[in-house]
């Protein structure tokens, strides 16, 4: 989580705000990118039944990208009924000891590249020397 913080935050614009409970949540331009979602009915641990408390959700650029990462052999990435139709993905929070730091850097750059301004997007892009 300490990686993610400081990924999410070295991006232009990129805000921080903390939940009731703590649960952080990252938005560009006062869009949300990325977040630890909260106890929901629709994220229940497949043994023991429980609100899953440890989920992240991360938009994502299209339906076919979160197919693509859905698809993932590792099993790392997951939805539910809630993000049908939605473009975003979640990732239990341990998952992302499974992830190498510059795939969780990209999956955060992705998620904030869906909703930065497209001047910033662009500027941050050529940066990157990505074009």
């Amino acid at each position: 989580m300490a990686d993610l913080d400081t990924l999410a935050l070295a991006l232009p614009h990129a805000t921080k705000e903390l939940s009731d409970d703590g649960r952080p949540s990252y938005r560009v331009h006062g869009k949300l990118f990325c977040l630890h979602r909260g106890l929901r009915p629709d994220a229940l641990d497949p043994e023991t039944g429980e609100r899953l408390g440890d989920v992240l959700m991360f938009r994502v650029a299209d339906l076919d990208v979160k197919e693509l990462m859905l698809a993932d052999d590792r099993g790392i990435f997951f939805t539910t009924k809630h993000f049908d139709g939605y473009p975003a993905v979640l990732v239990r929070i341990p998952q992302l000891e499974r992830l190498e730091r510059d795939e969780l850097e990209e999956l955060v750059a992705e998620a904030w590249l869906t909703r930065a301004q497209k001047r910033v997007a662009k500027a941050w892009l050529a940066e990157q020397g990505i074009s």
